[in-house]
């Protein structure tokens, strides 16, 4: 099993409590022995689920300008139109990944291309369903516009457990599709913006893959600017 590097310092931390506790109980209760196997079950589950949560597996990466693959593993909560005011200010489809804390935390970039746009939010910590989540919470923004011209909008945002967002990119980055931009620690949801007249191939509830799972396909550009302009004149 490969561990990210975000979770060496847990991983150690987890270590070192677990060593002290241990020590504690050993050296203040040393025939206490139901309660020395109590100890050393939950050190082991506990080291387990911190074990899990970072592990970073690696496969094969399949990239095509036509798909957007899935930024993230989870479940998809939310798949709706709705209005983007951050950035791009127009009509988007909004598909959105809720992570759980079992879930790999690992966050990849759902389309290769330049970062137009990267922005960092402080907020709160709502649960990561709640709808207000995604533009209360913590959270980043991060724009990516291809070859073609076409930009996807997307969003890590925490959750009432994930208390920290890492990033690895800014803007003018060139990025490759698949490969990682971050990583949220502990249960939290990514948010990802369509163009209008993408085809998009999961369902809600459906579990999906980081990297692997393709969340939808891009119009072609032709289309997808008819259809914009068409959303434009009915707003």
């Amino acid at each position: 099993m490969t561990i990210h590097k975000e979770g060496y310092t847990s991983l150690a931390l987890t270590v070192l409590l677990i060593f002290v506790v241990n020590a504690l109980i050993q050296f203040y209760y040393p025939s206490a022995h139901t309660l020395k196997w109590i100890v050393y079950i939950l050190s082991g589950a506990l080291f387990l689920i911190i074990l899990q949560f970072f592990r970073s597996p690696s496969f094969h990466i399949h990239t095509s300008d036509k798909n957007v693959l899935c930024p993230a593993d989870g479940k998809v909560v939310v798949i709706e139109e709705t209005e983007e005011t951050e950035f791009l200010n127009d009509k988007r489809i909004q598909v959105s990944i809720f992570m759980s804390p079992v879930n790999v935390h690992v966050n990849r970039n759902p389309i290769s291309g330049v970062v137009s746009y990267f922005k960092y939010h402080k907020g709160k910590y709502l649960v990561a369903w709640h709808p207000k989540s995604s533009t209360e919470n913590e959270r980043t923004t991060i724009v990516i516009k291809n070859k073609d011209g076409v930009s996807v909008l997307f969003r890590q945002i925490a959750g009432a457990m994930a208390r920290r967002i890492v990033w690895y990119v800014k803007e003018g980055d060139q990025v490759e599709q698949g490969k990682q931009f971050g990583f949220i620690k502990f249960g939290s949801r990514v948010d990802v913006f369509l163009p209008l007249g993408t085809k998009i191939n999961v369902g809600i509830g459906e579990a999906v893959k980081g990297g692997r799972t393709v969340l939808a396909e891009l119009a072609e550009a032709p289309k997808a600017a008819k259809v914009a302009e068409k959303a434009s004149k009915n707003a």
